[in-house]
């Protein structure tokens, strides 16, 4: 069993990323809190954001500190740029905790917009009361991920394909 502990760069706050980490895989969430980082050295990585910093060059980043969406247009709609061929429960999840961030510091969100430059598509992330506690059980499933000691169980290899954590999770 997985008794808690202090993730080295654990500061309590969750951004994007972790909640991504958390749907996509969770034991790539343990590493990345740990300060595995091997997605610098990603070529899919790199050109997701070539695809973030060409597309919608107009938009600017709103830094939260823990989280960077990518814009917020007038109204409070989150909008989170992806370089997916395919929309993913994690993108939803995402924008969900953008949304809970913003409301936790004031601002009336309406919702988000996630979108596909590559496909051409977006889709809707309804923001309300269930979203919301979508988002909190999300951060709270997050930070136990994160204090466990040992790293959760690797996904089946086939649902790897493509990771930066592939030589880690799968490595001799």
């Amino acid at each position: 069993m997985n008794t808690p502990s202090r993730a080295d760069d654990q500061d309590g706050q969750i951004g994007g990323v972790h909640i991504k980490y958390l749907h996509h895989c969770p034991r790539q969430l343990w590493l990345y809190a740990r300060g595995y980082r091997p997605e610098q050295r990603s070529d899919l990585v790199a050109f997701g954001e070539t695809v973030d910093e060409t597309t919608f060059t107009r938009r600017r980043d709103i830094d939260l500190g823990e989280a960077k969406i990518d814009w917020v247009t007038t109204g409070a709609v989150v909008h989170e740029t992806k370089s997916s061929r395919a929309p993913a429960p994690a993108h939803d999840a995402q924008v969900r905790h953008y949304c809970l961030l913003l409301e936790r510091r004031g601002v009336s969100v309406r919702g988000g917009v996630v979108h596909y430059p590559l496909i051409r598509r977006t889709t809707d992330v309804t923001w309300n009361a269930d979203a919301r506690n979508q988002a909190e059980q999300s951060e709270s499933d997050a930070r136990m991920v994160i204090a466990t000691r040992t790293a959760p169980d690797r996904l089946e290899r086939p649902a790897c394909r493509g990771c930066s954590h592939l030589d880690y999770c799968w490595g001799d």
